[in-house]
């Protein structure tokens, strides 16, 4: 039997998403040491192989085939839009991608006149404005702290991830419109799916029993 090989979205959704597998008897103990430096971790008796990588790159490793199976946030699997399945809604990391800016910026959105919008996500944004609001905007793509742009008079509007709101708030912004809800998801790669499908599949009918 070869390895299905998994690809866990690094920090908080590799610890979430471990937990939730020990629930339908998946474990790495391997991955519970934290000074371990491996970069592969295996359990030989199911014949599971687990490596964390950044988010952004989790789509890639699946599409590639490096990984039967990613577990990533919806936002990347919309912004990096990688020939993949996806095959399952995991719930948890639940928040929502909005156009955020202060209370002044709802005219501009209103108006249809031409506005800078700052992202670490221009694809999201792009696919928002140009193909469902059918506008033109100047799309910025930024790094670090995106709330930063409209107070500093970069852009009139954000696009962004809000999970509570509370760091809007606290700097005079609001959510002007909602995009998409996020949360974590599970994909496949497409010749992984043929392949391993009676595996993949009884891990999903497991997974959706717990969840």
């Amino acid at each position: 039997m070869r390895y299905l090989t998994f690809a866990l979205g690094k920090g908080r959704l590799a610890n979430k998403t471990l937990e939730t597998f020990e629930k339908i008897g998946i474990t790495c103990e391997e991955m519970k040491d934290k000074t371990s430096r491996k970069l592969i971790f295996v359990n030989e008796d199911l014949k599971l192989r687990f490596f964390l990588a950044k988010g952004p790159d989790v789509p890639t490793y699946v599409e590639y085939g490096a990984a039967d199976i990613g577990i990533v946030g919806k936002d990347t699997i919309l912004e990096e839009n990688r020939k993949l399945f996806e095959v399952l809604d995991l719930g948890f990391g639940a928040c929502k991608m909005c156009v955020c800016g202060p209370e002044s910026a709802k005219k501009y959105l209103k108006s249809g006149q031409q506005i800078r919008v700052a992202t670490k996500y221009p694809n999201i944004a792009k696919e928002y404005f140009f193909n469902q609001k059918h506008r033109t905007v100047e799309i910025i793509k930024l790094n670090g702290s995106i709330e930063l742009a409209p107070i500093v008079g970069l852009s009139e509007v954000i696009v962004d991830i809000v999970e509570t709101g509370s760091t809007l708030r606290e700097n005079g912004l609001q959510v002007l419109e909602e995009i998409c809800p996020l949360s974590a998801r599970m994909v496949v790669n497409r010749v992984s799916m043929k392949m391993e499908d009676e595996r993949i599949r009884k891990l999903i009918m497991d997974l959706k029993a717990v969840l």
